[in-house]
Parts: C-alpha cells; sequence; structure tokens
C-alpha cells in the first residue's frame, strides 16, 4: 500500500508540484511584505490581481495532474505496470483517489487562503479585526458553518467515485459495447440521477417542492452533517463498486 501511495504522489505531482512550488514563493513573499507594511497600494493591487490568476493557474494543473494519475490506470503504456502491480485493485485504486483527494485540496486550499490574506492586506487590518470580532460574537455559528468543509470534501470524493466507475464501466463492461463513451456518459447521468433521488432520505430535516416532475428539497443546517455522511456512504458504495469491476477485467 505504502508502494502505491508513492508512485501515485509521483504521477500526481509530475505536472502540478513546480506550479505549486512558484505560486506558493510568490504568494509568501507578497504576504510577508504586506504584513511588514512595505508594499506600496499598487503593489497591493498587483498581488491581489496576481492571486486570482494564481487560483485558476492552479486549478488547471490539477486537472491535468487528476487526468495523469487516472490514464496511469486506464491507458497505455503506464496502465500495463498498474495492471501487472501484485496488489488488490482496491489499494491502487484507494491511493490513487487519495493522493488526488490531498494534492487537490491542499494545493486549492492554500491559493485560495493566500487570495484571501492578500485581499485582508489590501482592505487593511481592520478587515482582520472584523473577522475576529465576528467569530468571537457568533462562535457558535461559525463553528457549525465549518460543517461545510467536510460536505465539500465529501462532495469532491463523490464526484471522483463518480468519474472513476465510468470511466472503469467503459473500460469493462461496455468496452465492446457499441458508443461505448455515449453509455459512460449516460451511466454518469443516471449516477447523478440516482444520487439526487438518495438525498430525499433526508426529508426529516427539511421541505419538498414539486414543479411536476421535479422535485426540490431544501435542507436547513442541521441537515449538514448527515449530508456529508451521505454523500460519503455514497463514494464508499461507487468504490467498491469500481474496484470489483477492476479486479474483474480491464480492457487497456
Amino acid at each position: 500500500m505504502k508502494a502505491q501511495f508513492k508512485y501515485a504522489f509521483r504521477t500526481g505531482l509530475t505536472f502540478r508540484g513546480a506550479t505549486f512550488a512558484v505560486i506558493f514563493v510568490i504568494d509568501a513573499v507578497f504576504i510577508a511584505l504586506g504584513s511588514l507594511g512595505l508594499l506600496p497600494f499598487a503593489a497591493k493591487v498587483t498581488a491581489v490581481s496576481l492571486g486570482g490568476v494564481a487560483i485558476s493557474v492552479m486549478l488547471v494543473f490539477d486537472i491535468i495532474g487528476d487526468i495523469a494519475i487516472i490514464r496511469r490506470m486506464f491507458s497505455s503504456p503506464e496502465a500495463y505496470l498498474y495492471a501487472l502491480t501484485p496488489a488488490p485493485r482496491r489499494e491502487i485504486l484507494l491511493a490513487s483517489v487519495i493522493v488526488t483527494a490531498i494534492l487537490d485540496i491542499v494545493t486549492m486550499a492554500v491559493v485560495i487562503t493566500a487570495e484571501v490574506w492578500l485581499s485582508f492586506i489590501l482592505a487593511g487590518e481592520v478587515t482582520w479585526q472584523t473577522v475576529l470580532n465576528y467569530i468571537r460574537t457568533n462562535g457558535s455559528a461559525f463553528l457549525y458553518g465549518l460543517w461545510y468543509v467536510p460536505l465539500l470534501v465529501a462532495g469532491y470524493l463523490l464526484l471522483m467515485m463518480v468519474i472513476l466507475f465510468c470511466i472503469t464501466a467503459k473500460k469493462s463492461i461496455l468496452f465492446r459495447t457499441p458508443a461505448s463513451g455515449l453509455l459512460a456518459f449516460i451511466l454518469a447521468c443516471a449516477c447523478f440521477y440516482v444520487i439526487s433521488l438518495l438525498q430525499l432520505v433526508l426529508l426529516p430535516f427539511g421541505t419538498v417542492e414539486r414543479y411536476g416532475l421535479l422535485i426540490i428539497l431544501t435542507l436547513g443546517n442541521n441537515a449538514l452533517p448527515f449530508l456529508a455522511l451521505l454523500m460519503l456512504l455514497e463514494a464508499a458504495a461507487l468504490f467498491v463498486i469500481t474496484s470489483k469491476l477492476m479486479e474483474r477485467k480491464i480492457n487497456l
């Protein structure tokens, strides 16, 4: 399992590692100079603008890095080594999913935090004081709002597993089927439809409005932990199904 993490990290960092290092250094320099009051107003505006560009650049390279990890599992020639690895498919899949999530979440969290920090420096120290005063006076609401973090992580993992499940289905059970790409897309749409229907189990925590065939479920803040748990369970179910399909047969 340790080896699988190492190979996945190596593949994921191939495209995004240098980009993240450059962005991190530039943001750190701007933040340090801005915090010491050594940046004029024009330089602060420039730093915030560059920080916004850095978010877009990092997002693009994260996507490229994710594609590299996925190609390592499903496309030749890298996939040949992957297929010959003497390890259960679930371990290799788990390592790839965890590494992809860590690299994506950490890199985006760093560049977004840097952009927020630079924006606070541009706005002035009073902005930091405003944030701290809000946390002190609305501590319970702030702590409850932290539930959005695991909710976003759970949603990210669920989206990733839907993608990996559909790619695995295309490379296995749909491989010799005509228009396998179209069928994989339809399968993805079906997955999202089932996922949306399963959210109805959270009905006790919200309200439902129906407009013909369209059903809208509105959830309150108290449902956030349960929604995150439901997403994690759905991602786990897709992980099990995907690993079983990968054990069955993958056509490279």
